[in-house]
C-alpha cells in the first residue's frame, strides 16, 4: 500500500507523526511517499495569530516558513520522494530534536543532496511546485485542517485521506501498528469526519530520528 504523507518540516507535531509513520512502515505492508505542504500557504488570508496580535513577527515568520518548504519542493521535483524523505528526516532531527533551526546546509549534506540547494530557500523558483503539492494534499481533506495530511487507497478505488493523527510521543512497536489499523478503520467509515480532544502535553521528541 502506498501511503502519501504531506508535511511542513517546521511543524513539531507533524514531525512526531512522521516518525510514527516510519515505524508503521516497518510493521505493516506500507510504503510512505513523502510530499510537501506549507503552513504559510495554509494561513494565507487568515486572521492574525492570537499569540502575536500586533503581527510583530508575522512577516518574518512567514518568510522563514517558506525557506525549508521551497528546498523540499526542489528536492521532490529533482530527486523524487525518497530523497525528500531523507531530507525531511535530517531536517526534523535538527529542527525539533536539537533546536537547530539553521541546520539546512548540514541536513542537505546528510541526505546526500547538493549544497547549492540551500540557495533555493531565498528564491521563488519552486513556489508553484510548493503550491501544487500543497493543493493536492489539502484538496483531499479541506481547509479546516492542517499538517500532516495522509492519504491511502480505499477499497472502492477512491482515496481515503485525513488530517493527523496528532500524537505525542510517537507510539512504537505494536502500539504504533494498532494506531495505524484503528486510524484506517475510522477514516474509512463513510460520513466519519472528526474525533478530537484537547492536547494536554507538549510535543515530545524523545527517541526520534
Amino acid at each position: 500500500m502506498i501511503v502519501d504523507f504531506w508535511f511542513d518540516p517546521a511543524c513539531p507535531y507533524t514531525w512526531i507523526t512522521s516518525r510514527w509513520m516510519v515505524e508503521v512502515q516497518r510493521l505493516r505492508p506500507v510504503e510512505v511517499r513523502w510530499n510537501v505542504m506549507s503552513l504559510a500557504i495554509l494561513n494565507e488570508g487568515r486572521e492574525v495569530n492570537p499569540e502575536d496580535p500586533d503581527g510583530e513577527y508575522g512577516d518574518e515568520l512567514e518568510h522563514y516558513l517558506w525557506m525549508p518548504v521551497r528546498i523540499c519542493a526542489a528536492v521532490q521535483q529533482r530527486y523524487g520522494h525518497d530523497a525528500l524523505g531523507r531530507l525531511y528526516t535530517a531536517l526534523g532531527v535538527r529542527f525539533h530534536n536539537r533546536g537547530d533551526w539553521l541546520g539546512i546546509p548540514a541536513a542537505l549534506a546528510e541526505a546526500g543532496l547538493p549544497a547549492e540547494l540551500a540557495e533555493v530557500a531565498e528564491s521563488t523558483q519552486y513556489d508553484d511546485v510548493v503550491r501544487a503539492s500543497h493543493a493536492e494534499g489539502i484538496g483531499l481533506v479541506g481547509m479546516d485542517v492542517g499538517t500532516p495530511v495522509i492519504a491511502v487507497p480505499g477499497a472502492d478505488g477512491q482515496r481515503i485521506a485525513f488530517f493527523g493523527p496528532v500524537v505525542s510521543p510517537a507510539p512504537r512497536g505494536e502500539l504504533a501498528a494498532q494506531l495505524w489499523d484503528g486510524t484506517l478503520l475510522v477514516a474509512g467509515v463513510p460520513g466519519f469526519f472528526e474525533l478530537k480532544r484537547t492536547r494536554t502535553a507538549e510535543p515530545s521528541f524523545d527517541n526520534l530520528d
